[in-house]
C-alpha cells in the first residue's frame, strides 16, 4: 500500500495512558506529511526529469546511429568514389598507351615508306643518270658519225673542186 502526505496527516493513534503528547505527535505527523508531500512532489519532478532526459537521451541515440550510418554511407561513397578514379585513371592510362602505341606505329609505317620512297628515288636517279648518258653517248656518236660524215664531204667537195680545176 502506498503513503500518501494525506494518510500521513490523518492517521490516528490510540491514547494510552502515559501515552505520547497529542500535540506533539500531531504536529510531528504534519511536519512529516509537509516533508513527505515535498519529497513526493521531488521525485515526481525527478521522475518527469528522468523520462524526459530519457526520451532526450533516446532522441541523442537515434540522431548517433543516423550520423554513423551516414558517417559509413560517406564513406563507402568516398571509397567508391576512390575506386572510380583510380579505375577511370588506369582506362585513360591504358586509351593513352593504345593510341601512343597506334602513334608509334603509324611514325614507324611512315619511316618505312618514306625509306622505301628514298631508295625508289635514288634507283629512279640512277636509272635516268644512265638514260642520259645513254642519250648523251648517242649523240656524241652521233656528232662524231655526223662531223666523219662532214669531213668525208669536204674531202669529196675537195676532190670534186680539184677535179673542176683540173678540168
Amino acid at each position: 500500500m502506498k503513503i500518501t502526505p494525506l494518510d500521513i496527516q490523518q492517521q490516528q493513534f490510540k491514547t494510552r495512558f502515559r501515552g505520547f503528547d497529542i500535540r506533539e505527535v500531531d504536529a510531528f505527523l504534519e511536519q512529516m506529511a509537509e516533508t513527505f508531500e515535498t519529497l513526493q512532489k521531488t521525485n515526481q519532478n525527478l521522475s518527469d526529469e528522468v523520462r524526459r532526459l530519457e526520451l532526450e537521451i533516446q532522441g541523442y541515440r537515434k540522431r548517433e546511429e543516423t550520423f554513423k550510418r551516414a558517417l559509413l554511407n560517406s564513406q563507402k561513397v568516398l571509397d567508391q568514389m576512390k575506386d572510380n578514379a583510380r579505375k577511370s585513371a588506369e582506362l585513360i592510362i591504358a586509351e593513352s598507351e593504345v593510341k601512343a602505341e597506334k602513334i608509334l606505329n603509324k611514325a614507324h609505317n611512315r619511316l618505312a615508306q618514306l625509306h622505301e620512297d628514298i631508295s625508289e628515288l635514288k634507283r629512279q636517279r640512277t636509272q635516268i643518270e644512265v638514260q642520259i648518258s645513254s642519250i648523251i653517248e648517242a649523240h656524241s656518236r652521233l656528232l662524231e658519225i655526223g662531223k666523219e660524215g662532214i669531213k668525208e664531204e669536204d674531202e669529196e667537195d675537195d676532190k670534186i673542186k680539184f677535179l673542176k680545176k683540173s678540168n
